[in-house]
């Protein structure tokens, strides 16, 4: 069985800085596995990694479709092991990196072979929550399917719609569906590492984060997404929300910037509680003192050892 590494854990935590120093010690190339890092254009917002870090490195599933353009779990699955398998027909490892818990989860445990998108159907969705709020599609989303919605945050109107969308195609919860999966947990040997770090100072990375971003021209890269019709997917990358207030009038900049960090650090917690879930996942706390290189160096041992 060819061995598969993932390496995950919540914005701003350490995992692009980690993949490139671990990545030529153990022979692999780089699938990113981020929800927003899919599209093109979105650079600042999604913090991709720089051309410079791509050339030292060879980073797959990045800028893979535009942001006008619906882009499902689905798509990212089948794409994302189609560059698995091109990884390992060089002989080489696949370390899969992100933060992207349903994506993770895409693709270690698979996914249901559920209905086509429908687009009449999720626009209507779309417009109710805008009429009534996504408490009400929340609301009803427990009523025909209570397990999936346990596992659901209340605000999170994508995954909603999508529950919803297939109850109403398939009259079968999806939880249900998802229970008939196989991913490469079954196919592959996997070993999952997820870095976490100390509340204080992950907050305070997220903050310093959010600071570059704005110097970096943040602004200005959301200010030529409003140009688009972007996907409401799309728009929430971090930063669009806050950023369209700004140039409506709505916020000050400071006051933008302000809540982007609030923003981020709800996210981080999010993608926390996400993973934490998963006993599959060997926890690395990192501080301030933490030597990146020697941790790769410790890890792509590790690694060595699993390799049959």
């Amino acid at each position: 069985m060819a061995l598969i590494v993932f390496l995950v854990g919540p914005t701003a935590v350490g995992k692009t800085a980690l993949s490139l120093r671990l990545a030529p010690l153990i022979n692999a190339e780089i699938v990113s596995c981020d929800s927003m890092q899919v599209y093109k254009g979105i650079e600042i917002a999604n913090s991709k990694p720089l051309p410079e870090e791509r050339k030292i490195v060879r980073h797959y599933m990045l800028d893979v479709v535009s942001p006008d353009k619906e882009y499902s779990v689905a798509d990212y699955r089948r794409e994302a092991l189609s560059s698995i398998e091109e990884i390992r027909g060089k002989g080489k490892i696949p370390l899969i990196v992100g933060g992207s818990g349903l994506y993770f989860k895409s693709l270690l445990d698979g996914i249901f072979a559920g209905p086509s998108r429908n687009q009449e159907l999720r626009e209507n969705l779309y417009s109710e929550a805008k009429l009534k709020g996504v408490e009400s599609l929340y609301e009803r989303l427990k009523d025909v399917d209570p397990e999936i919605a346990k596992r659901i945050h209340p605000h999170d109107l994508r995954r909603i719609i999508r529950a919803l969308e297939v109850y109403s195609l398939t009259g079968t919860p999806i939880s249900i569906l998802q229970k008939k999966t196989a991913g490469l947990a079954l196919q592959h040997q996997t070993v999952i590492y997820g870095l976490m770090r100390s509340r204080s100072e992950l907050y305070r990375r997220i903050n310093e984060r959010v600071e570059k971003m704005f110097t970096q021209g943040l602004v200005e890269e959301i200010k030529n997404l409003k140009k688009l019709k972007i996907t409401p997917i799309a728009q929430q990358c971090l930063g669009y929300r806050e950023i369209s207030a700004y140039l409506e009038g709505k916020l000050t900049i400071a006051e933008a910037k302000e809540l982007l960090k609030k923003a981020t650090r709800q996210f981080a917690r999010r993608q926390l509680i996400w993973f934490r879930r998963d006993k599959r996942i060997s926890w690395i706390n990192l501080d301030k003192e933490t030597d990146l290189d020697t941790l790769a160096e410790e890890l792509a041992k590790q690694i060595k050892q699993l390799i049959i």
